[in-house]
């Protein structure tokens, strides 16, 4: 089983960056020290900016956003100290985000509409040892209802509004947040299944999230 960490100084020197920018949530502070993103990206020039502050490129077009961004993310998912939630992750990407989470909440699903990242985050998730998370390659607005119902979900890029298919996989109490264009602003929301939108920090630089599976690659 390969490691997850690989370089303890670049990432304490990560954590130090990601309190500096408002990340203060020790959970998620834990879990992107302990976390590496080198492990999911291929090239080795990329593998030695895991701990910078910058987007790497994945296949595909995608990303990997900024840590002190995924930190924001995280936080607003509020998992709190107890490991018991169930988290969906829309646009799970190369599984950097799902990995993090599922050193956070009790379970973790991820939808990617990319078939080659969903089978490169499913090497690199079955690697690590990670067995509190399932992944799946399928259109990320329409979630997974067969896992459901969800304490939280994560929308990992910018949408203009929630996908409405989405709030009946939540469970009671539960919320999504989702990055928004909010009053002229990209925000990070928490959506509850009234449609109750709270908007919190700023979302950072993320590109769209698409919808649909795509046929291609």
């Amino acid at each position: 089983m390969e490691e997850l960490t690989v370089d303890p100084f670049r990432a304490a020197r990560l954590v130090l960056r990601l309190r500096q920018d408002g990340v203060t949530d020790d959970g998620v502070l834990r879990a992107m020290e302990t976390v590496d993103r080198g492990a999911f990206v291929e090239a080795a020039d990329l593998k030695a900016l895991a701990f910078a502050d910058c987007a790497l490129p994945i296949p595909c077009g995608q990303v990997i956003p900024r840590p002190t961004v995924t930190g924001h993310l995280l936080q607003a998912l509020d998992l709190g100290r107890h490991r018991d939630r169930r988290v969906l992750v829309v646009g799970m990407g190369a599984g950097y985000t799902a990995a993090l989470i599922g050193r956070l909440a009790a379970d973790v699903f991820g939808v990617e509409r990319y078939d080659r990242l969903t089978d490169h985050a499913r090497q690199r998730i079955v690697a690590l040892g990670l067995d509190n998370i399932a992944v799946r390659h399928g259109d990320g607005a329409l979630g997974w209802p067969e896992r459901g119902p969800y304490d939280r979900i994560l929308l990992t890029g910018q949408v203009p509004a929630v996908p409405e298919g989405l709030f009946a996989q939540l469970a009671p109490e539960g919320f999504i947040i989702a990055p928004m264009q909010l009053e002229g602003q990209a925000r990070i929301a928490r959506v509850t299944a009234d449609g109750t939108t709270t908007r919190l920090g700023a979302a950072g630089l993320l590109p769209p999230l698409s919808e649909g599976r795509s046929a291609t690659l």
